[in-house]
């Protein structure tokens, strides 16, 4: 079983359209979306639910009003401001366990709390592993784990050998869910100023946890002096390129219409994710 994860240095460089060309280009794969703050892949997929599961994040408190006594030290020495009147807004409390401890009638105990939804659905290119976290929810981390866990089992169910997983952009802790195991990380880098830092700090990131990267730049043509630093930047590191996406407005009108833009296959893009599909085999 092998995982591709597709990245990017910040949102909006057509990672989920990318993704979801991959899906629909290769075979005996399983998908996942872990872009679970800003999950999207669906708009493309049109999944169809046939499973869902709750995520729980961390516990947090939760004040038995029979036994408390009201005095008030909790929301004293709440430095989160999440006590009030006796009891807890949970939106704000931290789980930390202050409130509990300092507690002397022992009214107070941490719950775990529902935060989101695992799915498990069927689209046209595959079965498909995603997910919703509630509004405000945080965690996030934690829920990409759950969704690339619930892949790899569906994967090994089914006999299927490839995962393909579209990840989150940036650095942060959700980026660093989708690191372990992962391999191949699949970098869609647009050819701009931002684009080129972001990509730098990425590519920092996967070299620090030894993670193999390859790029593949998205409208190259927009900002052909961009695209030669992110070609210099990727043989200086020695970091494959697997091609170059041009702009091609048929990609837009696709996503308006929930379709892939593989469904017009004389199109520029189309033409450039099938070669750049061949490279990308090339390395798994």
């Amino acid at each position: 079983m092998r995982e591709i994860v597709v990245l990017s240095g910040k949102g909006g460089t057509g990672k989920t359209s990318f993704s979801a060309a991959l899906a629909n280009l290769a075979e005996g794969k399983v998908l996942a979306d872990a872009d679970v703050d800003a999950a999207n892949l669906h708009l493309v997929l049109r999944p169809r639910v046939s499973e869902a599961y709750p995520f729980y994040g961390l516990p947090v408190a939760y004040i038995d009003r029979d036994r408390c006594g009201q005095c008030g030290q909790c929301a004293e020495f709440c430095r989160f401001q999440a006590i009030a009147d006796f009891s807890v807004r949970q939106e704000k409390c931290e789980g930390c366990g202050v409130c509990a401890h300092i507690c002397p009638g022992g009214a107070i105990e941490r719950r775990p709390r529902q935060v989101g939804e695992v799915y498990i659905s069927t689209t046209v290119a595959g079965p498909m592993v995603h997910a919703a976290l509630v509004a405000g929810a945080e965690n996030s981390g934690k829920l990409v784990a759950e969704v690339r866990r619930r892949a790899r089992a569906m994967a090994r169910a089914e006999n299927l050998s490839l995962i393909i997983t579209d990840g989150p952009p940036g650095i942060g802790c959700p980026v660093l869910s989708c690191l372990p195991d992962c391999d191949l990380a699949v970098l869609v880098a647009e050819p701009s100023a931002a684009g080129v830092h972001d990509l730098q700090r990425l590519l920092q990131v996967l070299q620090h946890f030894r993670v193999p990267a390859a790029v593949v730049i998205n409208k190259w043509d927009i900002a052909v002096q961009r695209t030669r630093e992110i070609e210099q930047l990727c043989a200086g590191r020695q970091v494959p390129l697997l091609g170059r996406i041009p702009f091609d407005s048929t990609v837009f009108r696709c996503l308006q219409q929930g379709q892939c833009y593989l469904n017009v296959p004389a199109a520029p893009a189309s033409r450039a994710t099938r070669q750049v599909w061949q490279a990308l085999q090339q390395l798994l």
